[in-house]
């Protein structure tokens, strides 16, 4: 046999064995069998590149060429679903439709899978061309990228002109395990935030090595009498032509009689209903969620009849024929009138939605954060589009999800790569741009507001808004000239009066007293927070001197104190700037070790052993890490979580889940007049005992 033939041979067998193995879950031949195949096969088409076919499973591999991907238009619909939020709502709909239609209908339900969006073009069987939703006219072509799905056929077992809609995904085992794998400035938020950013590697080599996956649900052919005249059909012949598609359908009908028929029919498995069954189907699915091996945020249901989806058309932002059923509620609905990019203190850029105001939680909510350039294109989302609104952890607004695409053709927002504050260009590390000139102002503000917030030095009155107004009049550019800058000067000028800068200057004089642990954390090193400078000064690394000739092998000795961290922390004191700002605190009375700290009065240890979290505010000690602060001076250990292992909760007013969590485990719940009262008397408090202290 010739090489060309062989060649042939050789990619034929091996994209049988892959969709056997990557579709079909049923293997033909060992991994060690396939893999000799395929080096083969490499073999002989680095020898021959004129006969390397288009389908041919090397070509999965990815290029380290780095990519662009321009727009394309789409060839077919491609739209967001009108979406519902309870079952009476999907009742509701399905029972409109088939009266407005007045025929006997039948629907489709199927999993809406939490991923990514994709159009895949197929011209004469072979792959063209993978396209991302965008604004549902135009998208993104990533075609580089998805032909490294090994899942994606990239020749069809009939050579035919057809669009295929799928949904691009990582499985939950797939997403922890790349996940963990990632540095920590690197990891995705979740499965979807991941596949989206793969999806859009900028070399498709990056890309092969996440296994991403695809469940393919819809199909469109150019001439209309050729088409499959159910949606079963659809499914079935997707099957047939090489595409995965999910057997974790319903079939909905006046009987479930006729729902076994028609699946029986159409040669697939899945599940048979009658319209009556509904809600018990949607209170199913609603259980079997958390059990699958894969994210779904909820349900579709399709009209079956294609004649009849015909009938019922479009919207400008949905098909009439299908609806979405969501298992949760958004908070909020509005629309996204533009973004605001923003620079934090280490230089890293932050996008934030601007919205028509909405309620939400109580408050009326304007903007909410986009977390990043990743994020935004995992939603796809553009200027004008309807979003929901959640807020996370009952703090910050996020945007969630795309309700409706905007109408103006906006495509996907993408942040300009140029510093919004000082112009600099940005670099991209991780899911993150990063601003990296140290002058940014923005940058300035931030690090001076956090050396001086009441979670480091405890500066009073000395914050962002007050910071912004010295910086602005150049008063304050560096942290060492919070000790030194003339706040008088600026007396009846923006708001600052006597009383202002008294507080300020009483402020910086009683900072000074700080211990060096906290000075430490307040310098803005990055990754040296306060546990981790409680870890160091611990561990004998307890001065700026000693912490300047430490060497990185050194630092990685101590526990908590990863490679990662150790290196940042070298790094950071070979920094010019850094050991000038560290010099010029020195002179200004700072602690520059911990034999400076001032000694504070001996606590009994009555806290060792014990585990101790917080929740709620506090009349006496706010903020509230100064009763944890508390709890360690007596001995105890302070954790941010309630688990096993949490002896007492220290519970003040409005503690909403720790405190549940606390009387499910059995954790003893301490009330902020016993906490002050164990305090006093150096001991638990006992039944009886009615002491009450005013430390604050």
């Amino acid at each position: 046999m010739d090489t060309k033939n062989r060649i042939e041979e050789l990619v034929k067998r091996l994209n049988e064995y892959a969709k056997a193995y990557y579709v079909d879950s049923n293997p033909l031949v060992s991994d060690m069998e396939y893999d000799r195949l395929f080096d083969e096969l490499k073999k002989a088409e680095e020898e021959h590149p004129e006969y390397i076919l288009p389908e041919s499973p090397t070509q999965r591999v990815g290029s380290d060429l780095t990519n662009d991907f321009p727009e394309f238009r789409h060839t077919i619909p491609v739209l967001s679903l009108d979406k519902a939020y309870s079952r009476d709502e999907v009742i509701s709909y399905m029972m409109k439709t088939i009266n407005r239609q007045q025929s006997t209908l039948s629907f489709v339900s199927e999993e809406k899978i939490d991923g990514i969006s994709m159009v895949l073009y197929y011209e004469k069987g072979v792959l063209v061309r993978g396209v991302t939703r965008g604004n549902g006219e135009v998208g993104n072509d990533v075609t580089p990228n998805i032909r490294t799905i090994s899942s994606v056929p990239l020749r069809l077992s009939e050579e035919i002109d057809i669009a295929v809609r799928g949904e691009v995904y990582l499985s939950k085992a797939t997403f922890e395990k790349v996940n963990n794998e990632l540095d920590d400035d690197k990891k995705a938020a979740n499965a979807r935030n991941l596949a989206a950013g793969t999806v859009r590697r900028q070399k498709s080599s990056e890309a092969a090595m996440v296994p991403l996956d695809i469940f393919c649900y819809e199909g469109f052919w150019p001439d209309g009498d050729s088409s499959p005249r159910s949606h079963l059909e659809i499914l079935s012949y997707l099957k047939k032509l090489g595409f995965r598609t999910n057997d974790h359908i319903a079939v909905f009908s006046e009987s479930r009689e006729k729902s076994e028929r028609m699946l029986s029919d159409a040669g697939l498995a899945g599940l048979a209903y009658s319209f009556s069954d509904m809600q018990d189907y949607i209170d199913y699915k609603t259980e079997e969620r958390s059990s699958l091996k894969y994210e779904i945020d909820g349900l579709v249901f399709k009209v079956n009849e294609i004649a009849q989806r015909e009938k019922l058309g479009y919207t400008e932002h949905h098909p009439r024929w299908a609806i979405a059923y969501k298992f949760e509620s958004p908070q909020a609905v509005s629309r996204l009138l533009g973004v605001t990019v923003q620079v934090g203190r280490t230089g890293r850029i932050t996008p934030v939605a601007e919205l028509e105001p909405v309620a939400l939680g109580g408050s009326t909510i304007r903007r909410a954060t986009l977390h990043n350039q990743e994020y935004i294109d995992s939603l796809e989302l553009a200027i004008g589009d309807t979003v929901s609104i959640v807020k996370r952890g009952d703090v910050i607004p996020q945007v969630e999800d795309v309700i409706e695409k905007n109408e103006e053709g906006n495509t996907v927002y993408k942040i300009d790569m140029h510093c919004p504050c000082c112009g600099s260009h940005l670099e991209r590390e991780g899911a993150h741009l990063f601003c990296r000139n140290p002058l940014c102002p923005e940058q300035v503000i931030g690090t001076l507001s956090f050396f001086s917030s009441r979670t480091q030095m405890d500066i009073e009155s000395l914050g962002p808004k007050t910071i912004r107004v010295f910086y602005e009049a150049g008063l304050l550019k560096k942290i060492e000239d919070i000790y030194t800058a003339p706040y008088e000067t600026l007396i009846g000028q923006k708001g600052i009066g006597e009383k202002t800068v008294k507080a300020i200057r009483d402020g910086v004089e009683e900072s000074r007293k700080q211990p060096f642990k906290v000075v430490l954390s307040s310098l803005g090193i990055p990754e040296l927070g306060k546990k981790s400078a409680e870890l160091l000064v611990a561990a004998g690394f307890n001065s700026f001197d000693k912490l300047k000739s430490a060497r990185e092998e050194d630092l990685v000795k101590v526990d908590g104190i990863g490679s990662v961290m150790a290196s940042l922390i070298v790094e950071s004191f070979r920094d010019e700037r850094l050991l000038e700002t560290i010099e010029k605190l020195k002179e200004a009375g700072i602690h520059a070790s911990s034999d400076e700290d001032e000694k504070s009065e001996e606590h009994d240890q009555i806290f060792k052993d014990t585990v101790w979290c917080v929740t709620g505010s506090f009349e006496h000690f706010n903020p509230r890490s100064k009763a944890m602060e508390e709890v360690e001076k007596r001995g105890g250990k302070t954790v941010s979580s309630v688990s096993s292992r949490t002896t007492h909760l220290l519970a003040g007013k409005g503690g909403g889940s720790k405190r549940a969590e606390a009387e499910r485990l059995g954790v003893r719940i301490v009330s902020e007049e016993e906490f002050i009262s164990m305090l006093g008397n150096g001991e638990e408090k006992k039944d009886g005992d009615h002491i009450q202290l005013e430390l604050f």
